[in-house]
């Protein structure tokens, strides 16, 4: 089962309310996505700890519902 881009954007923002968020669907068929995501909260963070927070976002759907996801993560500059 397959996730919208909408849909991921969505969870994001709910856990991260301030990031700025871009998503494009690399392979046309919902489950491969890139995501770019810029928000004040990475600040002083690791690149790893970024991505856990936004990881944390999707709630378990990474690898189920969503098979891949390219993940671009900063503050803003």
């Amino acid at each position: 089962m397959a996730m919208q881009a909408g849909d991921i954007e969505e969870m994001i923002k709910a856990a991260i309310p301030d990031a700025k968020i871009t998503i494009r669907d690399l392979a046309g068929d919902g489950d491969h996505y890139a995501a770019e995501v810029v928000s004040e909260s990475f600040r002083g963070k690791s690149r790893v700890q970024q991505h856990q927070m936004v990881y944390q976002a999707l709630q378990g759907n990474m690898g189920d519902a969503l098979h891949a996801l390219a993940l671009q993560t900063s503050a803003p500059e």
